[in-house]
């Protein structure tokens, strides 16, 4: 039987060397640590430790699956012990995998890159989506182009992913960041500010582009639905982790489809759980599911996969990201990713399907 959620306070007063990717406001002040105890513990499996699997996440919608799997026992009909932490600061959950203070972490493509290229040794376990469209940069009425953006007051989260995709839509019309007024706000303040006519523009994701849209007139310049596979979002867990413990990475493969699967039999029932984390109403979260695309087991078996010039290929993406991130200022140096992408545990639950 899962043991009731409990409030802890540990937080990391030093931030580490990677940029963050999406923070959320909700009605909790701690991160809720959530223990799900398993249900069947006779098998531990090659490669499971029988110790508890620690996870953490954070607001978006290719993540909120994960307390659908918690709510629904789903980690437990996997064989999965997991300690699931919902952390309110995104930047929170990166350093808590630098720590050892979580043994997986949901996070960007792009923010595991500069976590590997400050020396952090990080494994992508699972694809969980691509953002096509919840990421976006939201501008005045005046502002119709990007080469409008030239000189204007721009607020984003310093090295966030969409300060990362300005800086994409930027480089588009041969711009850089050099010819903007750029101010690094938390996101949640620059979605404010920008609603309050502080700023010609703002790189917010959603929900908070619902707030930043409040302001009269404004819309979206563009979106990572514009820059198809820019954006994707993983299940990363440290190198020890996922080499010493495949076992368990293997269980927590198969809670994840199990969960995908779950949500596409029960949509209103999975929404429901989703929108209540996410502190929006079932018809909010709805408006935002367009936004996050989930990738089905294939799918992600196919992002994995090598192609040379393909924007769907997760390595060729990287081998996209990595110059552009040096490039930008975002990273110093570009990260060794020959060793950052195990599909073995996807492929495998693919053919306990065949």
């Amino acid at each position: 039987m899962a043991e009731p959620a409990r409030a802890v306070s540990w937080c990391p007063n030093t931030r580490s060397a990677i940029v963050t990717r999406r923070r959320f406001r909700i009605p909790l002040l701690a991160i809720v640590v959530l223990l799900v105890a398993a249900g069947c513990g006779d098998s531990k499996g090659a490669g499971s430790s029988g110790q508890t699997l620690r996870i953490g996440y954070s607001a978006w919608p290719g993540w909120f699956p994960l307390a659908v799997a918690e709510e629904k026992g789903l980690f437990d009909k996997a064989g999965l012990k997991v300690e699931l932490t919902y952390f309110v600061d995104y930047t929170a959950s990166l350093d808590a995998l630098v720590a050892g203070k979580v043994d997986v972490n949901a996070q960007t493509l792009n923010d595991t890159m500069l976590g590997i290229a400050a020396g952090n040794d990080q494994r992508i376990v699972v694809v969980n989506d691509n953002s096509t469209g919840n990421d976006q940069i939201i501008c005045d009425s005046k502002i119709t182009s990007i080469k409008d953006l030239k000189g204007r007051k721009i607020a984003a989260e310093a090295g966030v992913v969409d300060h990362f995709l300005l800086l994409q839509g930027l480089a588009k019309e041969g711009l850089t960041e050099a010819d903007v007024q750029f101010s690094g706000l938390k996101t949640d303040a620059a979605a404010a500010a920008f609603a309050g006519g502080q700023f010609d523009c703002v790189g917010v994701f959603a929900p908070f582009t619902l707030q930043a849209l409040e302001r009269q007139g404004s819309k979206a310049l563009f979106t990572s639905a514009e820059f198809p596979g820019v954006i994707p979002d993983h299940l990363v867990a440290t190198a020890d982790a996922a080499t010493k413990r495949p076992a368990d990475m293997q269980k927590l493969v198969n809670a994840w489809y199990a969960t995908l699967d779950y949500i596409k039999a029960n949509p209103d029932e999975a929404r429901k759980i989703m929108a209540k984390k996410a502190d929006l109403s079932p018809d909010d979260y709805a408006d935002l599911e367009k936004g996050t695309t989930l990738f089905t087991a294939q799918q992600a078996a196919a992002a994995f996969a090598d192609r040379s010039g393909d924007a769907s290929s997760l390595p060729e993406m990287a081998r996209r990201i990595n110059p552009f991130l040096v490039s930008s200022g975002l990273a110093e140096k570009q990260a060794d990713v020959t060793k950052m992408f195990m599909p073995a545990f996807t492929a495998a639950y693919l053919d306990t399907k065949k």
